[in-house]
């Protein structure tokens, strides 16, 4: 699959039969994102499709050997010794000089990246080792981390960050990337269907709950959704129960924590109407 931005619709479509040097008829399209012209120039959005050809022999010989990239959370290569020319002059050794400083300079600012981003790499020395016990790495956490980043790494996505904490049977799970907002998708609808198969995959695999966050969304919805529980709850210390309006995918799940962390006295669980919307009902535990 092939991403395509273009300012219409028509121009993407056209960049993609160019590229797989082929008719429209024989390729699958998705509309990722429609274009807008925005008001006065702001706010535009260009036409994002996702295209992969129908055959698999359509796709030109130049796409079939290329390698997706690697996520940038991999080992890095041993760096290989600068070669030093030989200095003639005054100036080219103040160069010289110069150039040295600026390198132990990066590599400074490497090694300090690095032990942030790799603390389970940093050497102890003996005296140490007996005062700090180094990091104990989950393995199931790993092998989660390896596993989405393959996933995700399949689609056309650039996500170049994924990475895993399990604490108390909860995987929280952290992905960015240049992509990220598309993979959120309009009103979270991809974000909700990521959600809902990663799910059921660690709920049946390894017994565990998650909590997803890409870029800051969930971070953006449990903040938009406390300031709407501020009535519900006033609500439910004035008349002693209460219920939210109707909630989808994901909202349902953090009105629920917050309303159970706030009331862990009483009756908190999500409820359906006749038509299948969810929503949370708060209550004595007596008057379910």
């Amino acid at each position: 699959m092939k991403k395509f931005e273009a300012k219409t619709l028509e121009e993407a479509y056209a960049l993609a039969t160019r590229h797989f040097d082929c008719s429209l008829t024989e390729l699958d399209c998705e509309i990722v994102q429609h274009p807008a012209a925005g008001f006065l120039s702001f706010f535009s959005k260009q036409a994002v499709i996702v295209v992969a050809p129908k055959h698999p022999a359509v796709a030109p010989e130049s796409q079939q050997n290329v390698v997706k990239k690697p996520l940038k959370k991999t080992e890095k290569p041993a760096s290989q010794p600068k070669k030093i020319k030989p200095v003639d002059t005054q100036k080219d050794l103040s160069e010289a000089k110069s150039d040295s400083k600026k390198d132990k300079h990066s590599a400074a600012q490497e090694t300090v990246l690095e032990s942030f981003f790799d603390e389970g790499d940093v050497e102890l020395s003996s005296t140490d080792a007996e005062e700090q016990s180094s990091p104990v790495i989950n393995p199931i956490q790993e092998e989660i981390e390896k596993e989405l980043g393959a996933l995700i790494g399949l689609s056309c996505f650039d996500i170049d960050v994924v990475e895993v904490d399990v604490i108390d049977q909860t995987a929280y799970i952290f992905m960015d990337g240049e992509d990220a907002a598309l993979l959120i998708g309009k009103e979270g609808y991809r974000y909700n269907a990521l959600s809902y198969l990663i799910s059921n995959w660690l709920k049946n695999r390894y017994s565990l709950y998650i909590k997803l966050e890409i870029a800051q969304f969930l971070a953006s919805q449990q903040e938009m959704i406390r300031s709407y529980m501020e009535p519900v709850i006033e609500h439910v210390e004035k008349e002693g129960w209460g219920r939210t309006r109707a909630l989808d995918g994901i909202l349902a799940q953090i009105a629920l924590e917050q309303l159970r962390e706030e009331f862990p006295n009483k009756y908190v669980a999500i409820k359906r109407t006749r038509n299948g919307e969810r929503y949370v009902l708060i209550n004595e535990f007596n008057k379910r």
